[in-house]
């Protein structure tokens, strides 16, 4: 049994965390079978990480293995689409870019900016920002997850906001810095 390397990932939190890893890739990809195809795949490459017994937090760890894998299928879809010249077949066009493409064209720039200025951001702050904002947790859960006191989590995510506000901001709208 010298081999033998024990697995924090309970069957008991495996079953929630194969629910949560679920649902969260459910409502990004708008395809059960996609997300389910997906979920298997977290916990198949799980089960081959060799260093399972290191890893602290295995649910941030699944979760990053779940983001990993939906970029990864995002990335599929988009070549998909560039090399086909069609959309995938569950994708729906926003109501007003049928009709003004102009707006689609700025959402989507506006999008660009977004990303631009989250990237910006330290790793600790744009973690605790996007599971506040785009996975719903509590500011409690963010600090359970994240190993850190919910003051701090309050910061990040303070200091988060004003970051993008400030620099998402019009030009003439602007106020300046201290």
């Amino acid at each position: 049994m010298s081999g033998f390397k024990p697995d924090p990932l309970s069957a008991e939190s495996f079953r929630g965390f194969y629910a949560d890893i679920l649902h969260f890739l459910r409502k990004r990809t708008d395809n059960a079978n996609d997300a389910a195809d997906m979920t298997q795949d977290v916990f198949a490459q799980w089960l081959d990480y060799r260093d399972r017994a290191k890893v602290e937090q295995p649910r941030a760890f699944l979760f990053q293995m779940a983001r990993n894998l939906l970029r990864d299928h995002w990335r599929r879809q988009k070549v998909r689409h560039l090399v086909h010249g069609q959309a995938p077949a569950d994708a729906q066009p926003l109501a007003d870019e049928s009709t003004d493409p102009m707006a689609a064209t700025q959402r989507l720039q506006r999008l660009e900016q977004l990303k631009a200025v989250l990237a910006e951001l330290s790793p600790r702050r744009r973690e605790a920002l996007m599971l506040h904002r785009f996975e719903g947790l509590s500011q409690a859960q963010i600090a359970a997850r994240m190993g850190i006191s919910v003051s701090m989590v309050e910061k990040h995510i303070a200091f988060a906001l004003l970051h993008c506000k400030q620099r998402l901001q019009p030009e003439h709208g602007k106020e300046q810095p201290e």
